[in-house]
């Protein structure tokens, strides 16, 4: 049986079909960063149930409709807006939605009160769900931005240029990147090797990295002995009082993240924007769609990839001679982050 935070979610913990449904979908392998939101949704959800006055397993759906409504225009802890984004509000509703299947399948309610949207097919009127799902582009910084930015990490410790690098290169996402272990690289071919349990996908992938990232990672790797005397294990330590020499959480690139774009004055950039414009310069540089699915490990296309199985030497090979005017100019432009140790 795999652990829960019950900590982090009384209200759940303490309802026993509530637990029961988060356990379940620990239980089945669900990623830890998915049970951690569907906790958090429900958490909100039977939080709101309780101020008012309904039982989460037999509330009806006027009740889910205010608690939509409730999120949709609650102040904010941050000072933002009020109402919480759409994705927020999409991500909890998606959750207490399992959770409601799960009742029914346990036929402890005959139907789910949040209502799922369905498609006009076979002469059917559409039906809309309860939240309309938004499909934003992801911002891609251009050019000016991007240069303010890189500007910007290069006052930044080595260790967190190092990861920008690397999140660049390989277009990890926040958690793959924080995991990575010393023994995920093969320097001799510039690849990083993923594992699957870091993973949104749960699927193992292999990426590489260039030049500047490259040499970061050698002058780190001195540095990080120097200080941890350590050989193995997770790639970056923290050097803070608090957590000396453990691994970097995901909230502290985060927060590394954040300060680079207040000193750029980058606003939109996040953890996950180094992945996009990753993803979108393969694009430009001429690599098919079924090639960057497998770079970044999009398991919806899955399906598609299962003729393409590169091989780690090719996949190298390929990362190295792609558009190789556009490879030489972004290392030329990372290469200010290895300016200074």
């Amino acid at each position: 049986m795999k652990e829960v935070a019950w900590e982090r979610f009384a209200d759940v913990g303490a309802h026993e079909q509530g637990r029961r449904w988060l356990q379940f979908t620990a239980n089945i392998g669900r990623a830890p960063n998915t049970i951690d939101a569907y906790g958090r949704a429900l958490q909100d959800y039977f939080t709101y149930c309780v101020a008012a006055g309904a039982d989460p397993v037999t509330a009806r759906g006027d009740v889910v409709a205010a608690w939509i409504g409730d999120m949709r225009t609650r102040a904010r802890d941050d000072g933002g807006a009020c109402g919480l984004s759409d994705a927020t509000v999409q991500q909890r509703v998606v959750a207490v939605r399992g959770f409601y299947d799960f009742l029914v399948e346990d036929q402890l309610r005959e139907r789910n009160p949040v209502r799922r949207g369905q498609a006009g097919r076979r002469g059917k009127q559409p039906r809309r769900g309860l939240v309309g799902v938004a499909h934003k582009a992801p911002w891609i910084p251009d050019e000016h931005a991007w240069g303010r930015i890189l500007e910007a990490a290069t006052s930044d410790t080595l260790r967190n240029r190092l990861m920008l690098c690397l999140a660049y290169d390989g277009a990890l996402r926040r958690e793959e990147l924080v995991s990575l272990r010393i023994g995920d690289f093969e320097p001799a071919w510039s690849l990083i090797h993923v594992r699957a349990e870091t993973t949104k996908s749960q699927r193992a992938r292999t990426v590489a990295f260039g030049a500047t990232s490259a040499q970061l990672l050698v002058v780190y790797l001195r540095q990080r002995t120097d200080t941890f005397g350590k050989v193995d294990g997770a790639l970056f330590l923290s050097t803070s009082r608090r957590n000396l020499g453990a691994g970097v959480g995901a909230s502290a690139w985060s927060k590394a993240v954040t300060a680079i774009a207040g000193r750029a004055q980058v606003p939109e950039l996040s953890t996950h924007t180094l992945r996009h414009l990753r993803l979108t310069d393969l694009a430009r540089a001429g690599w098919d769609i079924d090639e960057i699915a497998q770079y970044a490990g999009h398991r919806d296309l899955s399906t598609t990839l299962t003729y393409l199985h590169l091989s780690g030497r090719e996949l190298a090979a390929k990362f190295h001679a792609a558009s190789a005017s556009l490879h030489a100019d972004q290392e030329r432009r990372l290469a200010a982050l290895a300016s200074m140790w």
